[in-house]
């Protein structure tokens, strides 16, 4: 059998690639080894654990139903249906994929695939092996939790983002190996669901990709809220007892000391899945075990392309493997396409406050140059945040003092991850700060606050 365009791995990215190359008319093969239709995301990542989190936002409420003049007496959590309403988020959501492959004609082969060179895809399933050529592949394979040397997974003992999402009920004392997105998101789950908590995070801060300023101010809230921060922290030694784990732990003084809790979660980062990819058989460069691509998310192999996790030098996002997967088909079919800009991607962190960002840290800012001003907003000083009862964090612009030009944002409070749509646009448009001045916010909403914080770049915000 011979296709237009073969994608191996139904992640966002894949599935997404594979229906556009369905909409531009190719015939089009999707590969998935797992039952359904995907990836990492939907089954044990983003979405499962944003049900999760939704829940524990909601539970909140409930605890503190009083603050809204609500009674609520002697509310109880129903762990096991809190697992029922996720499972069927995830459930519903895979079968919708399913049907999107049907509308756009999209083959699904169920195995697993693995480049053979030439051109040619071999896919291992239930009923043998096969071979299909295709005119060009697009190499969608995601990634895996990275463990640390000499630890592997023991539910219910030691987890990963995969065996969190499978325990029957909240940890009495959660351990947090890596305060990354992963990390800080089910540490922000579990402390609402009434676990103990405690993060280690090796570097001197919390989320240490983002603007300095958002890390600190996680951190207060993490502890305001009762999360035990440990950051500059290194763990040495893993070892597993008859009711959980222990671990040795180098704190920030120099002082080892050690740390008791009935659940591990290990989150140090993700690997490409490229190992049993088949990549031995073509041409294409790995970097670490990521792939090389260009800006049109070529490989060194010739019809073959790379998007998502696997991909070296992009941030493991799922709506940059989805754009990736865009700039990859768009190319194959001769679409006018625009490359993936670094500086324009959103990051979104889901924990309580919420974290968005786009563009560069202030520190990036003046280190490649710039002359730096920054505009900075609370959302103390705004009132849909009161009404929220959601006062803490705040909105930051790094902009450049000579043109206006806008260099990034940064969102730490309600609902950041959707604020911080309103910059992505504005960067993308290459608008200035002067325009978002400029740019009528309604009244009352949360996204005030980013207009005010555009207008503190110059010293003029209203309510703060």
């Amino acid at each position: 059998m011979s296709y237009d365009v073969i994608v191996i791995g139904s992640g966002p990215g894949g599935y997404s690639a594979a229906i556009r190359a369905g909409q531009y008319g190719l015939k089009t093969a999707l590969i998935e080894k797992w039952p359904k239709l995907g990836g990492t995301c939907l089954h044990v990542g983003c979405i499962p654990t944003k049900s999760l989190l939704h829940t524990a936002e909601v539970w909140e409420y409930f605890r503190h139903s009083d603050d809204q003049g609500i009674a609520c007496e002697n509310p109880r959590l129903n762990y096991p249906r809190v697992l029922q309403r996720k499972d069927k988020i995830v459930s519903t959501h895979a079968n919708g994929i399913e049907l999107l492959m049907r509308k756009n004609k999209v083959q699904v082969i169920k195995g697993h695939g693995r480049l053979k060179g030439r051109g040619q895809v071999e896919v291992t399933g239930e009923s043998g092996t096969q071979v299909i050529d295709g005119k060009h592949i697009i190499l969608a394979t995601g990634s895996e939790a990275r463990m640390i040397p000499g630890v592997e997974p023991d539910a219910p003992r030691i987890v990963t983002n995969v065996e969190i999402l499978k325990a029957e009920a909240p940890p009495r004392k959660l351990l947090v190996i890596g305060a990354g997105a992963v990390g800080v998101e089910f540490a922000s789950i579990f402390k609402r669901f009434g676990s103990e908590v405690i993060v280690f995070e090796m570097l001197p801060r919390l989320v240490p990709v983002e603007d300095e300023d958002v890390s600190k101010e996680l951190e207060r809230q993490f502890k305001k809220g009762g999360i035990q921060c440990e950051t500059g922290a290194k763990v040495l030694e893993v070892q597993k007892t008859d009711v959980g784990v222990r671990l040795q732990v180098q704190l920030s003084t120099g002082k080892v000391e050690s740390f008791e809790g009935d659940m591990l979660l290990v989150a140090v980062g993700r690997k490409p899945n490229t190992d049993d990819a088949g990549i031995q058989n073509t041409r294409i460069e790995l970097d670490r075990g990521f792939v090389k691509v260009d800006s049109m998310q070529r490989t060194a192999e010739p019809g073959v392309y790379a998007i998502g996790d696997i991909v070296a030098g992009t941030p493991q996002l799922a709506h940059v493997a989805t754009m990736e997967g865009m700039v990859a088909v768009g190319h194959i079919a001769g679409k006018p396409v625009k490359p993936i800009n670094k500086l324009r991607i959103p990051g979104a962190t889901y924990t309580e406050p919420g974290i968005g960002s786009v563009g560069l840290t202030e520190k990036q800012a003046r280190e490649q140059g710039y002359q730096v001003k920054v505009g900075k907003f609370p959302f103390m000083g705004n009132s849909k945040a009161s009404i929220l009862g959601s006062h803490g964090g705040f909105v930051k612009v790094v902009a450049d003092m000579k043109y206006g030009e806008i260099l990034g944002v940064h969102i730490i409070g309600p609902h950041a991850y959707e604020l911080i749509a309103e910059a992505v646009a504005a960067m993308e448009a290459e608008a200035t700060v002067e325009t978002m001045m400029a740019t009528i916010h309604a009244h009352p909403t949360l996204y005030e606050a980013v207009g005010e914080a555009f207008n503190s770049v110059y010293g003029l915000a209203i309510n703060a």
